[in-house]
């Protein structure tokens, strides 16, 4: 919560504020988020409007997580730009057409759900350890990018499997039957 108590309701009073917050839980997506509690860099300018106050800002945070391909981990870092305009609570029952507006609790404001929707928004979908990952075997999980010549044996077509027991089964017998003697 930020106290906004400083600015009054005077529309056009502003103040800068900087300062390192703990991440709250569950910042990010299911492969790369914040982790919780570790420092997030906010850079705020509050500005007092008529119908309440202006937060414009940035935020920086180190993100964890896995490489969306080999499952690597990945380290990285988020810088995101936010706007939110926070209403004044007068007392007043939000509106129908307002209900997801943001709205200050007295004289101060929650700035997590801005953060939280900035962050998320900011991730990429499927975080790569590397660009050129070509991630992981799909036969046997190997981990390509440690070994580039990996390779399998050329799978067999399932439609000659039948033959393929044949002629293993007539070597056996080749090899153990003796044949037509010529002389």
């Amino acid at each position: 919560m930020l106290d906004t108590r400083e600015l009054g309701r005077r529309p056009g009073s502003q103040r800068r504020v900087s300062f390192t917050a703990e991440a709250p839980a569950e910042l990010g997506i299911e492969v790369l988020g914040v982790p919780e509690g570790s420092p997030v860099g906010l850079d705020l300018r509050l500005e007092a409007v008529m119908e309440g106050v202006l937060v414009t800002g940035s935020a920086q945070a180190g993100l964890e997580g896995e490489c969306a391909r080999c499952l690597e981990p990945v380290d990285d870092t988020v810088e995101v730009d936010f706007q939110e305009l926070f209403l004044y609570d007068d007392g007043q029952p939000p509106v129908d057409d307002q209900d997801d507006v943001s709205r200050l609790e007295g004289d101060l404001l929650d700035l997590e759900p801005v953060l939280r929707d900035a962050v998320v928004l900011a991730l990429p979908f499927q975080p790569l350890c590397r660009d050129d990952c070509p991630g992981l075997c799909v036969e046997c999980g190997a981990r390509l990018a440690d070994d580039p010549g990996h390779r399998h044996d050329e799978p067999v077509d399932p439609r000659w499997t039948a033959l393929q027991g044949l002629v293993s089964n007539r070597d056996d017998k080749s090899g153990s039957a003796p044949g037509p003697e010529k002389e």
